[in-house]
């Protein structure tokens, strides 16, 4: 259940008239989980509309009317088109300024799910559609304590099961056991079964060229064999397999070999401070008293890489918000894909994740960086230099 007066406060703060949730079909995921609603059918169009003063209400197709009965709220019903159009106009009554899950011109794509269309149709209405960005963070970005709590527990088991599958990959090389790169993500899903762990995929698993690739998916068919000299990147999220349960997401590479070439070392290094320099600024900024936005804390680290001579070789954001998805819905870290000018607000959690990535081999180094009321920090283990698996 939504906290109703929570949110009607946060929409007086943001001079909203009320925030309008819209889906058909389950495209607006973070609808669903601001709402708490888990398993409604939407095979038809709903509204439900939170105003910033009086009643929340609801409507609905007639044949799929008990869809927003677990909300509280006057239930309005159509069928015909026109009578979609009649009752949206009464359930909006006199608000001007309506906040949907919208982003103009689509610049935080994360959160603009609503669909032109449904945009217009507010417009023909007389409606002034804004972004619900803001109100996103504060009612689906935040960590409940439970969610924080089990964000350091997954990532226990994360961390074990990534050091694991290092010593198991080392193992079969040093037994010259034939093995690729999708042998050892099926061992590392498997892992997580074993462990109460659950993600939308499985982890990347990336040698040599591949690990220039930042979102490289290893296959059954044409992965590559680890073989010892090879450089492994492995990208990996999850979280504990339960209802409400949040994401944590690292990456950590190693070398099968007894001692890791200058190359690559160096390389590394440069992403490594790169990750500090993101990660002090989140903890200074904090622990100061003051705010930032998701933009600094990228050009914090890309600065670094771009002083270094890589910075046409880093090619995505620093990081992204985690949530209920790896990928969530609040602030990102992020001054290259777009411009993300969102203030950072307590007790969310996000990714630092520079890379530096070239045809021959890629580098990157991840943490989460989780921001409390007075301070921020890492969340789990932190990886200093790239492992020699052989040594």
């Amino acid at each position: 259940m939504p906290d109703i007066q929570a949110i009607q406060k946060a929409l007086r703060e943001e001079k909203m008239d009320g925030w309008l949730f819209y889906d058909i079909l389950h495209r607006d995921p973070i609808g669903y989980r601001v709402l708490g609603i888990h398993d409604a059918m939407a095979k038809r169009r709903w509204f439900y509309w939170i105003p910033a003063k009086g009643a929340p209400k609801k409507l609905v197709h007639r044949i799929e009317s008990f869809t927003l009965d677990s909300l509280p709220g006057e239930k309005m019903q159509y069928a015909e088109r026109s009578e979609l159009e009649k009752n949206l106009a009464k359930l909006l009554g006199r608000a001007k300024i309506v906040a949907m899950q919208y982003s103009p011109n689509n610049a935080i794509p994360q959160i603009s799910l609503v669909d032109a269309g449904t945009v217009d149709l507010l417009r023909s209405l007389k409606k002034k559609v804004v972004s619900s960005a803001n109100l996103i963070q504060r009612f689906e970005a935040v960590w409940s304590a439970e969610q924080h709590a089990g964000h350091v527990e997954a990532g226990k088991r994360i961390d074990k099961i990534t050091q694991d599958a290092f010593a198991h990959a080392a193992k079969l090389v040093r037994s010259k056991t034939v093995f690729t790169e999708y042998d050892l993500q099926q061992w590392m899903a498997e892992q997580f079964r074993a462990n109460g762990l659950t993600a939308d995929s499985a982890p990347i698993v990336a040698v040599g060229p591949h690990s220039g690739d930042p979102h490289y998916e290893p296959k059954k068919e044409g992965s590559s064999q680890i073989k010892e000299g090879d450089l492994l990147l492995l990208d990996v999220w999850g979280k504990l397999d339960k209802q409400d349960s949040v994401y944590y997401d690292i990456t950590w590479m190693g070398y099968f070999g007894a001692k890791v070439p200058e190359k690559y070392a160096k390389v590394f290094a440069v992403a490594k401070q790169a990750r500090e320099a993101a990660v002090n600024f989140a903890r200074e900024t904090t622990a100061a008293g003051k705010s930032f936005e998701g933009w600094q804390v990228d050009r914090a680290a890309r600065d670094v890489i771009k002083k270094a001579g890589f910075g046409k070789y880093f090619v995505h954001r620093t990081g992204h918000s985690i949530g209920q998805e790896v990928h969530g819905a609040g602030a990102n870290m992020d001054d290259l894909e777009s411009h993300d000018v969102r203030r950072v607000i307590p007790r969310t959690c996000f990714s630092v994740e520079p890379g530096i990535y070239q045809a021959e081999f890629g580098v990157r180094t991840e943490v989460d960086v989780y921001v409390g009321e007075k301070e921020a920090g890492v969340t789990g283990a932190v990886q200093s230099e790239i492992l020699a698996l052989l040594a």
